[in-house]
């Protein structure tokens, strides 16, 4: 059985029409693909300032649009609402498979007061595939600052040693029922989201670049599948806000690069000013 992954960087779910619906995107997400796992980028809850928001809680407008799937979020900003609440903007991951493990990295945020900036997060879950225990991490680069986007790539690849290292080395474990037990994290992994670089930025290579010896490196999936095609736009399509351009990308590790079957752009549905990315991996 194939292991079939949506990612899309949603824009809190607004549309290029200016709507906000989460219940839109989920219900699209659902005709693409009989999906195992959505990654989404840029969800709120209570982010009223957001345009077209009234603030509503879109986990959990998206999670009662898919009662399969399990719910997890990554928040990356949460602020005091002024209100006595909290406003919370982040990543998402929704799957239907088994989840061992969930983890919710910060990433670097070094000063860059030349621009507008937020802090930003890799959610990760080791959820059990067909073929065993897989590492889904979904993330959104800083978009204005390169010095930041560098400094979260870095992260990324320290994040990825440190598991490998696990793995390779386990440590003792507790009982199962304590929080010192052992659970599953492979090396295998899936890195998918809204990187913020063009496909010959230095930093798309930077997350190629080989690790320490044993520790299978990321791999852009698009060319597995698709040879030498050029990486389709997933920005710009549909709205000039945006420069036209390939921002988001799903890298699989090496040991995984064989099982690539197929890895796809929506261009056609204008629920987001980014276009979602089919991944299907034996």
């Amino acid at each position: 059985m194939p292991l079939t992954l949506i990612t899309w960087n949603t824009q809190w779910c607004r549309g290029v029409d200016g709507r906000v619906d989460p219940v839109r995107i989920a219900r699209h997400a659902l005709s693409m693909a009989d999906f195992d796992v959505l990654c989404l980028q840029e969800i709120a809850v209570n982010f009223g300032g957001l345009a077209g928001s009234a603030g509503e809680d879109q986990m959990a407008l998206l999670a009662a649009a898919l009662p399969d799937h399990r719910a997890l979020y990554g928040i990356a900003t949460d602020q005091d609402d002024g209100r006595g609440g909290r406003r919370h903007f982040g990543n998402a991951i929704f799957t239907r498979l088994p989840v061992h493990q969930v983890y919710r990295h910060l990433l670097p945020w070094p000063a860059d007061p030349a621009v507008p900036s937020m802090q930003r997060l890799a959610l990760e879950a080791v959820i059990e595939a067909p073929s065993g225990p897989v590492r889904i991490l979904t993330t959104h680069l800083e978009y204005y600052s390169v010095r930041q986007r560098a400094a979260q790539v870095e992260a990324l690849r320290t994040l990825h040693a440190e598991a490998c290292g696990h793995a390779l080395a386990p440590r003792v474990a507790g009982s199962p029922d304590e929080p010192f037990a052992s659970t599953p994290r492979p090396p295998s992994a899936v890195i998918c989201g809204d990187f913020n670089f063009v496909p010959e930025d230095p930093l798309r290579a930077r997350m190629q670049a080989p690790l320490d010896s044993g520790m299978p490196r990321w791999i852009d999936a698009w060319p597995l599948a698709n040879g030498g095609a050029p990486h389709p736009p997933t920005v710009g399509v549909h709205d000039g806000h945006l420069p036209l351009g390939t921002w988001d990308y799903a890298f699989v590790t090496e040991d995984l690069a064989p099982g690539v079957r197929r890895v796809a752009v929506d261009a056609l549905t204008t629920a987001s000013d980014h276009q979602p990315l089919l991944l299907v991996l034996d």
